[in-house]
């Protein structure tokens, strides 16, 4: 049987923009017909107790790195996108128009061509019809059924629909009535293709054309720094610009930054469920075993002073690895010290000691403080030739081909 890949969006959302610019070639890619579900992102939000202007609630070094994020996914997809200054602007005029044009790709490319090119309000009426005549339907009768009590029935439906699957976000995909998998950059793990088979780079794969320079900061309390942590060196081998790790207390990070102290707490119950999944999902993509702890949050302020207490080089990875594994694997207590001293090994009651030292205090001090200043607000951040943050493990392929540049 053929597959199908459904893709769930609204026009107000900029990933969705970006996702709908390479959906039809990824279900190409995979041999799927695509079946494009449009819902109205608001009722989603009210559903989940989500702020309706996202951007503006978020802390600013996230605002400012989402804003370039979806610049560099654009200029990766080789897409116009400008944040219109009057975002978020009203959709379901143009939702219901989709509706009854049967979901045409040439309407829905023509919205997000408004919205996201020429920062067109797409629920003016003059817009409407331009879009529609466009793409060769009568606008007087799409706008007029629009107005219907089935179409708006229809819409509200799809969006119920959508709250019912677990849905919080989008873009969202689901192949073959499948498990929903959130955010244009998800493409990978729904298709299971690499980004190279999604999007080939521009030019060979190769060793870095000048000398980069690759920071990465983390705490053993983040389940996405343990995951990025394990894919580092990996990418240090295939792009030859070595690493430089900067453990950080994430906890006095976020008071610096004014982050919630434990951001997935606050996450709407459809949102935590999901990322449950998806952690697991990702462990299993790169061979990591995973376990979410029953002790969450922890105190992780031991274990990264052991870290840097330890010589440089293969012991503070092999302790790092460790360390990471106990928590995020095996649902061991990393802020116990009978636990630390059988990670560490050999000379643990030394290592210990240090750890109460005013330079390895002083150290995880200034390595939180760089990491607020250089734009962190999480973890895992990339921090590339000193100035370039990326936010996430799921980012690697813009930090990999930022760095092979």
């Amino acid at each position: 049987m053929p597959h199908q890949l459904e893709y769930f969006f609204d026009y107000s959302c900029p990933f969705a923009y970006l996702g709908s610019t390479r959906a039809p070639a990824l279900a190409a890619l995979m041999g799927a017909s695509l079946v494009y579900r449009p819902i109205l992102l608001g009722g989603v939000f009210r559903a989940n107790d989500t702020p309706q202007r996202l951007f503006e609630a978020q802390v600013p070094p996230k605002a400012a790195h989402n804003l370039m994020d979806m610049k560099r996914w654009a200029a990766l997809y080789g897409v116009p996108l400008e944040m219109p200054p009057t975002h978020p602007m009203r959709t379901v005029e143009a939702l219901r128009a989709t509706l009854v044009t049967g979901c045409d790709p040439q309407v829905i490319q023509g919205f997000y061509r408004a919205y996201w090119a020429e920062g067109k309000a797409i629920s003016e009426p003059e817009v409407l019809r331009a879009v529609l005549t466009a793409a060769g339907h009568d606008a007087d009768d799409v706008l007029a059924r629009i107005a219907t009590d089935e179409v708006k029935n229809d819409l509200r439906a799809r969006t119920d629909e959508a709250i019912a699957l677990g849905i919080f976000g989008v873009p969202v995909y689901r192949l073959d009535g499948g498990p929903i998998f959130w955010g244009q950059d998800r493409m990978p793990q729904v298709s299971g293709l690499s980004w190279d088979e999604i999007i080939p780079p521009a030019v060979p794969a190769s060793p870095a054309a000048h000398a980069h320079s690759l920071e990465l900061y983390w705490d053993f309390s983040s389940p996405f720094a343990y995951l990025g942590y394990l894919q580092a060196e990996a990418l240090a081998r295939r792009t030859s610009v070595p690493v430089t790790h900067r453990p950080m207390l994430l906890g006095a990070l976020f008071k610096q930054v004014g982050q919630p102290m434990v951001p997935l707490a606050t996450w709407s119950p459809a949102k935590q469920a999901y990322y449950g999944a998806d952690m697991l999902r990702s462990a299993e993509a790169i061979g990591a075993p995973f376990k979410f702890p029953s002790r969450f949050p922890i105190s992780s302020i031991k274990a990264l002073r052991v870290y840097l207490a330890l010589p440089e080089g293969a012991r503070r990875d092999a302790f790092a690895r460790a360390a990471f594994a106990a928590y995020w694997a095996e649902d061991r207590d990393i802020s116990d010290d009978a636990v630390l001293r059988a990670l560490i090994g050999e000379g643990a009651d030394e290592v210990l000691a240090r750890t109460q030292t005013p330079e390895v205090k002083q150290a995880l001090i200034d390595s939180t403080a760089r990491a607020a200043t250089v734009g962190a607000f999480g973890a895992p951040t990339w921090v590339v030739d000193g100035k370039d943050v990326y936010w996430g493990q799921d980012r690697l392929v813009l930090v990999e081909r930022a760095l092979k540049a």
